[in-house]
This record gives structure tokens, sequence and C-alpha cells, in this order.
């Protein structure tokens, strides 16, 4: 049987790699990107390295709308979508409390309340095949034990998304697993050309989490597949 993936933000860096692993694994890949050219261009295999995207299918969605991610959620519901990889997300940079309300409202939209809309849209449907797996891609920044030391809105954003992944796990039968990553510092746009990580670096632990056999784990913060404290 072959399964299907979501994967936001996949028209480039770490999301891009994450949708090509999966296609590369068998999966019928969806990629939901704020910029629908640019993931049409992946499916297309013009960007680098994303030939294995050929097949895949391109929905446009703006997780800092609440009413896109509300009709791309209910869009996809009709997929059939068994595994969901939360990977776009915002950062606000700025220090201590350099931030306006702005700032962490748009954070807390892209980073926490859409992914937790499209896995509310997904999630019946995995319940009722009973099977499913949501990775949401959150960071260091956003843990407790670490110190929450990133800027604000985007620590306290990923955060909430750890939360929602913790809640959400304990609510889901065993089937469905919802778990969230660290992807370390990535060469992203985001993360910039100084960091230590390449792409495949940053994509393997996602990975890994979308592909979970049975008895894998769920409800758990992992970097390098390893559990690390929330």
């Amino acid at each position: 049987m072959t399964r299907t993936a979501v994967v936001t933000g996949a028209n480039r860096g770490i999301g891009r790699e994450v949708a090509r692993g999966l296609a590369a694994q068998g999966m019928a890949v969806i990629l939901a990107c704020r910029d629908a050219d640019g993931g049409r261009a992946a499916a297309e295999g013009a960007a680098e390295g994303a030939a294995e995207l050929a097949a895949a299918d391109v929905v446009a969605v703006d997780l800092a709308d609440p009413e896109a991610v509300a009709r791309c959620g209910a869009a996809l519901a009709d997929r059939a979508v068994d595994v969901l990889v939360n990977n776009a997300g915002v950062l606000h940079r700025g220090d201590g409390l350099d931030f306006s309300a702005a700032e962490i409202e748009a954070a807390m939209q892209s980073n926490a309340l859409a992914p937790l809309a499209l896995a509310q849209a997904l999630l019946p449907g995995m319940v009722s095949r009973g099977f499913g797996r949501i990775v949401n891609v959150s960071s260091g920044w956003g843990s407790f034990t670490e110190g929450l030391s990133g800027p604000l809105p985007y620590a306290v954003s990923k955060a909430a998304l750890n939360a929602v992944t913790v809640k959400l796990a304990a609510d889901l039968p065993p089937g469905v697993k919802v778990n969230a990553c660290c992807p370390g510092w990535v060469r992203t746009r985001m993360g910039g050309d100084a960091a230590d990580r390449s792409v495949a670096e940053g994509a393997d632990t996602p990975l890994w989490l979308a592909t979970l056999d049975d008895s894998g784990p769920s409800g758990g913060f992992f970097r390098d597949r390893r559990p690390i404290g929330w």
C-alpha cells in the first residue's frame, strides 16, 4: 500500500529534503508551500537533487493566514493522508524584549497554531484507518531544558508546538504517533551559511520519525534520533 505524506515548507531546505526522502521510499508526497511556484519547481525536479519529487502534488498554503490553513486542511482531509510533517515556520530575530506583539502573534500562528490546525484536519482520517505519523519540526530554542535560548517569539512558539506534540500524542491511539524534533543549526535560508549542519543532516531525524514502524516512540522530542529534554 502506498502511503501519502504532506510536508509543509517543502519547496526548499529541510522540507524539500524530507519530501525527497519520503518520495524515495515510495510515498506519494504532497508539497504544501506558501510559494506554489517554488513548490512546482521542486516537484518538476528543477531544484538540484529533487528529481524524486517529479510525481509530487503541490498545494498552496500560507501558515500565517488561519483561513488559508483551514482551507488547505479541508482539502487534504479528503486525500487519505498518512504522514504530516509540520516543517514550515518563521523566525523573528531579536534579543531580550526586542519584539512586538504582532511578531509574537505571527510566530504563534505559523509555528504552533497552523501545525495544530493541519493535524486536526488530518487526524480523523488517521484514527479511522488506524495509522498516522505526525512530525513537528521544533527547535532546541523551544526547550525549557535547554533554556529557551532563542528570540522570545520563536522560543515561545516552539515551546507551544512542543506542548501540542505531547498533548496530541497522549490523546491518540497507539497507531497514530506524534513526535517533535530539533534538526539542529542547518545551512538553510533561516539558518544561514555559517550553520554547522547540512540540509541532509537536518532532515535525517524528521525522516526517521515520519517512517517509524509500529514499535516506534510517540510523544517524544528528538535530535539525531535521540531523545532530548522538553
